[in-house]
């Protein structure tokens, strides 16, 4: 069987170096918390339109609504002015169309509210979003930062990237913090 001679290890290996685990943990930690940051980012950013798309249809069923209402008050009008042959017929159609289109204002206030309600909880998770993607950014430069102590061996650049993400972990943390008013 043929023997190999290993080589043997300059001086400075790895092992000798004291930041290597401590720099390894902050920078696997780091990118940890990168991943969960940007799963809530994405979250809020999904929740976000999901309330848009459902503000939309608050509106669009406003807007039915309004429409329905407009026709009611026309033909309340219509037969206002007409001089119908059964005029007792004409005014109970006309106060029939009078109840719809009041029926159709009280619903359209009822309709508008919700989706007011729905835009002010979509804006909530805008916040939270630009707050996970800030946090998300100064967690990587902070990430990036550490890397680079491995690279140069100072620990100016370890204590740095951890300042600048544990930043990025507070303004994070800062959206959940967030909630729809009322």
């Amino acid at each position: 069987m043929a023997e190999f001679e290993l080589p043997e290890r300059p001086e400075g290996r790895v092992e000798d170096d004291p930041l290597i685990l401590p720099v390894s943990v902050t920078i696997s930690t780091l990118a940890v918390l990168v991943a969960l940051v940007t799963m809530f980012g994405h979250r809020a950013a999904n929740e976000q339109i999901l309330l848009q798309a459902k503000a939309s249809d608050q509106w669009n069923y406003y807007q039915a609504k309004n429409i329905r209402f407009h026709e009611m008050e026309g033909y309340v009008d219509l037969l206002a002015n007409l001089a119908p042959a059964d005029k007792e017929k004409a005014e109970a159609t006309k106060e029939k169309y009078a109840k719809q289109a009041e029926k159709y204002d009280k619903d359209k206030e009822e309709i508008s509210n919700e989706a007011k309600k729905l835009e002010a909880e979509r804006d909530v998770f805008g916040g939270r979003e630009n707050r996970f993607d800030t946090g998300e950014a100064l967690l990587e430069i902070g990430l990036v930062i550490c890397s680079m102590t491995l690279l140069t061996k100072k620990k100016i650049f370890w204590f740095s990237g951890m300042a600048i993400a544990a930043i990025g972990v507070a303004i994070a943390v800062t959206a959940f913090l967030l909630q729809v008013a009322g």
